[in-house]
């Protein structure tokens, strides 16, 4: 192979078009921008998402109410005062906690909350901790793990 070999695919490179070089040129005078106005100018025009002065849809949409998360996360929720209940040196799991009747429902992955108090050692397995829950449940002796709902 030479450097002569070295050529773009025939097709694949297209010339430039010279604007504003007369009317047999086929982009004479207007340069295909039309009469008057601001697009016709030189310069960028308006940037993207400009509508002439009105609040832009792009800040004039987070305003508005109504607006739901798209993909919200649902948790079981439970406070750490109703684990006080339980006998000490259990391992709390979502299911334990449906048999024992402190949950009824399951709602997605569980989370447990720092309200309340508690004061027996148990060994907690859920999907998400409040940074008060981990507080107490370290305090009473107990330990905690970050489980994939």
């Amino acid at each position: 192979m030479r450097i002569h070999d070295a050529v773009p695919k025939a097709g694949s490179k297209k010339r430039r078009r010279r604007v504003g070089r007369g009317i047999s040129a086929g982009q004479g005078a207007s340069c295909g921008f039309g009469m008057r106005g601001q697009k016709s100018r030189s310069g960028s025009g308006t940037r993207p998402g400009f509508e002439g002065g009105q609040m832009p849809l792009y800040r004039r949409v987070p305003k508005l109410k109504h607006f739901p998360i798209v993909n919200p996360s649902h948790y079981t929720i439970v406070n750490v005062g109703k684990l006080a209940s339980l006998p000490a040196k259990t391992e709390v799991t979502l299911e334990k906690l449906m048999e024992t009747g402190i949950v009824t429902s399951n709602d997605g992955p569980l989370k447990i909350l720092g309200d309340g108090e508690l004061t027996v050692a148990l060994t907690v397995k859920a999907a998400a901790f409040t940074a008060s829950a981990k507080e107490k449940i370290e305090a009473a002796g107990g330990s905690y793990e970050v489980v994939e709902g």
